[in-house]
């Protein structure tokens, strides 16, 4: 069933308390100050590939980064930028591995989307749709075997990744395991273009739960604090041993599979529903209903200039030297790099 925060955003915390109003909606707001900027260099030419928006997402990918704590593992995939800042990827990163500066986590050596950052627990991603669930699964193994415990892994996934055959392997390997590892799947209604109906026949992607004998939550992927309540649970959840977590939320993208492309293949009945409803404008709402405008305004103000900052850093550093790089992103001589666990 998917749960729905009613009043959560009107109510404001007691003093000294973490405000997960302020968290979340500071992470919101980073993301898409940051990926309106991204849309802006790629269609200025000084971003080479492709640029994929989390526009719409951003509450339940956000959520998700925030529900984790250092030392756990977090895979996301094209539209989680929300997600990765809310874990502590550095803005700076994420624009050096757009704009190929040798001097972020992935040297320049890769494409924008794959990058990750091995040492704070974020994995690069695979473009193999539902290969980062048995990624994920594999290193909690690891861990397991090395004897840490109470770590978790959080890895996402769009509708469409679902109907993979490495979904279905890895989940269900997580769930003969009881591994600790939360899956959360944006429900956007579409594969790129291909809608839910050509996908799959069952009513509702988190009822494939109770087949594969792991907890299921719904929640509405355009409600902020419903996000921030489901991806709390479930990741205590899996923290707690009660096994893999498998998170649906419901909400629409609301750009096009890429920069690329119109998204014109949206039906317009869809984008005018609830599900369609922008996450960053719930959010926005309700910051005003707490009399706090001047605040929203003074974050996306301190947003802008992070942002703006981090571009012109950016842009000054080099790019990699053929004739000095080995051309390998996240290994060394004889040795991988060691996932920082603590």
């Amino acid at each position: 069933m998917a749960i729905r925060v009613a009043g959560a955003l009107e109510s404001k915390p007691k003093k000294g308390v973490v405000d997960p109003i302020e968290l979340l909606g500071r992470t919101i707001l980073r993301a898409r100050v940051l990926e309106d900027k991204l849309g802006n260099l790629y269609r200025a030419g000084r971003i080479v590939g492709g640029v994929y928006l989390g526009k719409g997402q951003e509450a339940l990918s956000g959520a998700g980064g925030l529900a984790l704590r250092k030392g756990d593992i977090f895979a996301p995939l094209i539209r989680d930028m929300a997600g990765r800042l809310g874990f502590g990827e550095p803005m700076v990163d994420a624009l050096r591995a757009y704009l190929g500066s040798r001097l972020g986590p992935m040297k320049g050596r890769d494409g924008n989307i794959h990058r990750g950052d091995i040492t704070r627990g974020i994995l690069p991603m695979i473009s193999h749709l539902g290969a980062m669930v048995s990624t994920v699964a594999g290193v909690l193994v690891a861990k397991r075997m090395k004897g840490e415990k109470g770590r978790v892994g959080l890895t996402c996934a769009g509708d469409g990744a679902t109907s993979t055959g490495s979904f279905h392997e890895g989940l269900n390997l997580a769930a003969v395991e009881k591994l600790p590892l939360v899956v959360v799947v944006a429900d956007n209604g579409y594969a790129y273009s291909t809608p839910r109906e050509r996908q799959f026949a069952c009513e509702d992607l988190v009822d494939r739960a109770k087949g594969y004998g792991v907890e299921g939550h719904g929640v509405d992927g355009t409600d902020p604090m419903a996000c921030w309540k489901v991806l709390q649970h479930a990741v205590e959840r899996a923290r707690e041993g009660a096994g893999p977590q498998l998170v649906v939320g419901k909400l629409l993208r609301l750009c096009g599979h890429g920069e690329h492309d119109d998204g014109s293949y949206v039906e317009k009945k869809i984008k005018s529903s609830e599900r369609g409803r922008d996450c960053l404008k719930v959010m926005e709402e309700g910051i005003k209903k707490r009399g706090q405008e001047k605040e929203w305004q003074g974050w996306r103000e301190e947003a802008q200039r992070e942002v703006e900052e981090a571009v012109a850093k950016v842009s000054a550093e080099p790019v990699p030297d053929p004739f000095e790089e080995d051309w390998r992103a996240t290994q060394s001589d004889g040795m991988a790099e060691v996932m920082v666990a603590s």
